[in-house]
């Protein structure tokens, strides 16, 4: 008799572990397409567990509780790993995605720079926990980044700073860029979205318009095929430079990821379509 690890993919059915502190918006377009459960102990056997929010702090104990319970997560906790430090992907997409250094002593003595931790950033107090201009102004960004309760716990890494296409200032000098938000699952692009959800009705009102698909196909395609099967659920962040090409700025654990720009039923409704028996069956006959 098959293990659960063996059992076809299709076998398993899709259930979302929820945060019940997160947008109730969202969880209402989730629970129109799936099961939805909110805490760890209430997972069915024999489930695929999409963790909403809920991947995180401990995800290798939530992996391991979950097989304990007889079912499977959509990201391995290696999975998760890969995209969710910055040092794991960075060597595989450093041609597309701006330098990085991961030691404040490796850095020239002129920036500008940007720092973040290993999986999180700062950008809403970007003029003084991320944005620096030279390698004195990047230490002091490091020592305030260190003593932050959430990313102090982190490694951070210093970034070269790239000029984007900036549409608008945000928060404490925070450029508010064109940037795009593509969420991915098994090789295909699932959802995709305008980046700054929290701008885009004051961007609209002055006519400007965002489409992801401004993003040319090729330079998807290369993102996902350097990333390959290293993560089955995950996201890309992209924006145009102020020159006019295209660089990935982030990626993340499609677990963990808010939605952005993108509409919650739009999202719940195609990712119920790429989970369903039906599909899975032709699109992994043979495994």
């Amino acid at each position: 008799m098959p293990t659960l690890q063996e059992e076809p993919l299709a076998a398993l059915k899709p259930v979302i572990y929820w945060r019940r502190s997160m947008d109730k918006d969202e969880l209402e377009a989730a629970q129109r397409y799936f099961t939805v459960v909110l805490h760890r102990a209430a997972i069915p056997a024999g489930s695929l567990v999409i963790p909403r929010y809920t991947a995180l702090p401990y995800n290798e104990e939530l992996c391991e509780d979950i097989a304990t319970l007889g079912s499977v997560p959509i990201n391995t906790y290696h999975q998760h790993c890969y995209v969710a430090n910055l040092r794991n992907w960075y060597y595989d997409l450093a041609e597309i995605t701006p330098r990085t250094w991961f030691a404040l002593d490796q850095i020239p003595e002129e920036g500008p720079f940007v720092l973040k931790g290993q999986t999180n950033s700062k950008k809403f107090q970007w003029d003084t926990h991320m944005f620096a201009l030279n390698r004195r102004e990047a230490g002091e960004v490091f020592w305030r980044l260190s003593t932050d309760g959430h990313v102090g716990a982190q490694q951070i890494f210093v970034r070269q700073y790239v000029p984007l296409h900036k549409l608008a200032d945000g928060l404490n000098g925070m450029p508010v860029c064109e940037e795009y938000r593509f969420f991915v699952l098994d090789g295909k692009v699932l959802a995709s979205g305008f980046y700054w959800s929290s701008h885009t009705e004051e961007l609209r009102d002055q006519g400007l318009e965002f489409d992801p698909n401004e993003v040319p196909k090729a330079f998807i395609d290369r993102v996902i095929s350097l990333v390959g099967d290293q993560c089955r659920f995950w996201v890309f962040d992209v924006a145009r430079t102020a020159e006019g090409s295209w660089i990935v700025v982030e990626l993340n654990d499609g677990q963990q990821s808010g939605l952005s720009d993108i509409h919650p039923e739009d999202f719940y409704s195609a990712l119920k379509a790429r989970l369903s028996p039906v599909i899975r069956e032709e699109e992994y006959d043979g495994l």
